[in-house]
């Protein structure tokens, strides 16, 4: 690589190198910081997050191809990245006073953080299956860290051990296909695979290859049949890296499986199946299970469940439409799903930890405004017009139709009106029962600008839901 490549690669990767050079720096200021200084750490890396936004922001023109081809800043990966920094910011936003109250509040769960942020920006940006690996490993063995960081709670640590040890798997199963598909093409850049085998059917060897890769790829998103992780790691995890798992490292997983799989090299009608068939058993277990579940947390975990699996259909669908859908839909995922998880959070109060259910027993009656939001969070879950989640919802249908799945989108919808009966009964717990006892939720200044936040966009993309759409099909891959 000459000085002149080597530099332009700089550039391409500027948001990564501030982001990683901000964790490090944070970590040695951590080091020198006294207790009761926590506001310093959690100012400093938000100022981290926000100088690689404008960084991301000057360089988010033409797309540009860095380190030989195994690394690309095109506006695809801007719009993921951004995807990435709201989570970030707004999870630095509700650790502020959780943080305090659960003993963890260290530079080091920052630092964290923000090295699992610069995990996902480079899953967003990578073109090649090993740098694919590198960003997947940087962010998984932060988050293995942050979902044990409650020391001293056992299911916590269980909660650690069982990520760790079902993560390492899915990477192992990840990096043979891999081997496979080098073996095979001689490559494992994306194009250059595309490019060996234009024109010729997938052969057997190939196509466990993607399986393989499949596999690796939909455990980080929590699909069928390697979402075994996903209730216990929810529950056990720290109420703030739930939220936080919950929408960066998914849509992480997403911005991978968009640019592998609606390549070339598989697009073929076995692995559209594949596909198919995982986003339908995907939704159905995550639908069916949450009907269960009296725990707040572990619901929420077997929603996601149900959500990566909609998502799903709009990879089945493919096409610009398809992935526009799937790209709409992270994004609105992330607001609402972000908003109930501050809710859980700041009910997290005295002996209250705000993970059951009938915690929010007659919450109308004492917090009416705060119920309010929580009915807008649910309602848009459930995905009930007006809200946003009704039209990442419809977006997605429309490109199922559009493409002739017409099946599959009466499916889709069929499992939504399963999945909309647990939040209501969720809202009426909210406005039907009366509350047990007298409480006080912990409403800090942050708390407050976080569901005011994800409350705007929530309503917002709602409101003009066209205009996002239009965003997300400009920064579809190849526009």
């Amino acid at each position: 690589m000459t000085a002149a490549a080597l530099f332009l690669s700089v550039l391409a990767s500027l948001p990564e190198i501030v982001v990683i050079t901000g964790a490090c720096i944070l970590l040695i200021l951590g080091q020198f910081l006294r207790k009761g200084q926590a506001p310093v750490l959690v100012w400093a890396s938000v100022a981290v997050v926000l100088i690689a936004a404008s960084v991301t922001l000057m360089f988010a023109g033409e797309a540009q191809p860095a380190y030989a081809g195994m690394f690309i800043a095109d506006r695809f990966a801007v719009f993921f990245k951004f995807v990435f920094y709201l989570a970030t910011v707004l999870t630095f936003f509700l650790s502020r006073r959780y943080a305090e109250t659960e003993g963890i509040g260290s530079s080091e769960y920052y630092v964290l953080l923000l090295l699992a942020l610069s995990g996902m920006m480079i899953m967003a940006s990578a073109t090649d299956l090993l740098s694919v690996y590198v960003g997947v490993e940087l962010m998984a063995i932060c988050t293995y860290v942050l979902t044990g960081f409650l020391r001293r709670e056992q299911r916590s640590n269980e909660a650690a051990l069982k990520y760790v040890i079902l993560g390492s798997v899915s990477t192992g199963i990840f990096l043979y296909g891999v081997s496979l598909v080098y073996g095979l093409t001689g490559t494992t850049q994306l194009d250059a695979m595309a490019a060996a085998v234009t024109g010729d059917p997938l052969d057997p060897g190939l196509l466990l290859a993607v399986v393989f890769i499949v596999a690796g790829l939909v455990f980080k998103v929590g699909a069928v049949p390697f979402h075994m992780w996903i209730p216990d790691v929810y529950e056990g995890a720290p109420t703030t890296i739930t939220a936080f798992m919950s929408v960066g490292p998914k849509a992480a997983g997403f911005a991978v499986i968009l640019r592998v799989f609606l390549n070339p090299l598989v697009a073929t009608s076995d692995v559209w199946i594949i596909l198919a068939v995982l986003a339908v058993v995907t939704m159905a277990l995550g639908s069916f299970v949450a009907l269960v579940q009296d725990n707040f947390k572990r619901l929420l975990a077997y929603s996601s469940i149900a959500h990566a699996g909609f998502a799903i259909f709009g990879v089945v669908a493919g096409g610009a439409d398809g992935v526009a859908s799937v790209m709409l839909y992270l994004l609105i995922y992330s607001f609402m799903n972000l908003g109930i998880f501050a809710t859980v959070i700041m009910m997290r109060n005295g002996d209250c930890s705000g993970e059951i259910i009938e915690d929010y027993a007659g919450f109308a009656k004492s917090r009416p405004g705060l119920a309010l939001l929580m009915l807008l969070y649910l309602f848009s879950l459930a995905g009930i017009p007006p809200t946003a989640g009704f039209f990442a919802k419809f977006y997605v249908l429309v490109a199922l139709v559009e493409r002739g799945f017409v099946m599959l989108a009466v499916i889709a919808v069929l499992l939504s009106a399963v999945a909309a009966y647990f939040y209501i009964r969720i809202v009426m717990v909210i406005y039907m029962r009366e509350p047990e006892r007298p409480f006080e939720p912990a409403l800090t200044p942050l708390v407050r600008v976080t569901l005011a936040f994800t409350a705007v966009g929530t309503i917002g993309i709602g409101l003009f839901p066209a205009w996002f759409l239009r965003l997300a099909q400009h920064s579809v891959l190849g526009g």
